[in-house]
C-alpha cells in the first residue's frame, strides 16, 4: 500500500512534468507560428499619412533605390524597414521644429509581386496578398497544365541566389518577391 506522502510526492512530480511538457509545446507552437514582421522593399506601394497635415501625406510606389523623397525631411531610405519603423523615423523627423505632436501612419497599399513559372496556364507576376500559398498562386495563374507536378515545385525567396531553390508544396506560404517554378511530372 502506498503512503499518502509518497502519493502526494509522485502526483506532484507528475503535475510538474506535465506542466513543463505543455509549457515546452506552447513555446514551440509560438516559434513555429511566428512570422517575421513585413519589411518594405522595391515594388511595394506605401501610404504615409500625417493626421491633419494633407501636405505631408504621400502615396508612393517604392523604386529600385528604396528611397522616398518625403516633404520637409528629404530623401528617406525606407527599403528594409517595417511600416512601424518608418512611422518612427518620420515621427522623429517631424516632431519638435515642424510639428508639436504628429500622428503618423504608414501602410502597405500594394505588396510587391510573386512570380510563378513553369507548368501553369498563365505564368507571370501576381500581386501578393497576406496568406498567399503556392496553391493559391497556381490558381491565380489559371491552374497547372496537364503536365504540372505537385511534387516538383521549387521556390526561390528574395535574398537567395537565383540558382538556389528549395522544395515547396501547394500549402507553402509565400512572401512578396518569391519565385515559384512548377516543373513537369515524370509519367
Amino acid at each position: 500500500m502506498m503512503h499518502s506522502t509518497t502519493f502526494k510526492f509522485l502526483f506532484g512530480s507528475f503535475q510538474a512534468t506535465i506542466a513543463i511538457f505543455f509549457g515546452l509545446i506552447f513555446q514551440a507552437s509560438l516559434v513555429l507560428s511566428a512570422t517575421p514582421e513585413y519589411r518594405i522593399d522595391s515594388g511595394d506601394s506605401i501610404s504615409i499619412r500625417v493626421y491633419g497635415e494633407s501636405d505631408l501625406s504621400v502615396d508612393v510606389m517604392l523604386g529600385e533605390s528604396g528611397v522616398v523623397n518625403y516633404p520637409f525631411l528629404g530623401e528617406l531610405k525606407v527599403s528594409g524597414l517595417t511600416p512601424a519603423e518608418l512611422e518612427n523615423v518620420i515621427l522623429r523627423g517631424l516632431k519638435g521644429d515642424y510639428l508639436i505632436n504628429p500622428s503618423v501612419t504608414v501602410s502597405v497599399t500594394e505588396y510587391r509581386q510573386v512570380f510563378i513559372y513553369g507548368e501553369v496556364q498563365a505564368p507571370g507576376g501576381y500581386s501578393y496578398q497576406p496568406g498567399l500559398t503556392v496553391g493559391k498562386a497556381a490558381a491565380l495563374a489559371q491552374g497547372m497544365t496537364e503536365r504540372g507536378s505537385e511534387k516538383r515545385i521549387f521556390l526561390t525567396r528574395e535574398g537567395m541566389a537565383e540558382n538556389q531553390k528549395v522544395r515547396a508544396d501547394m500549402s507553402t506560404k509565400l512572401q512578396p518577391g518569391d519565385v515559384i517554378t512548377i516543373e513537369q511530372g515524370f509519367f
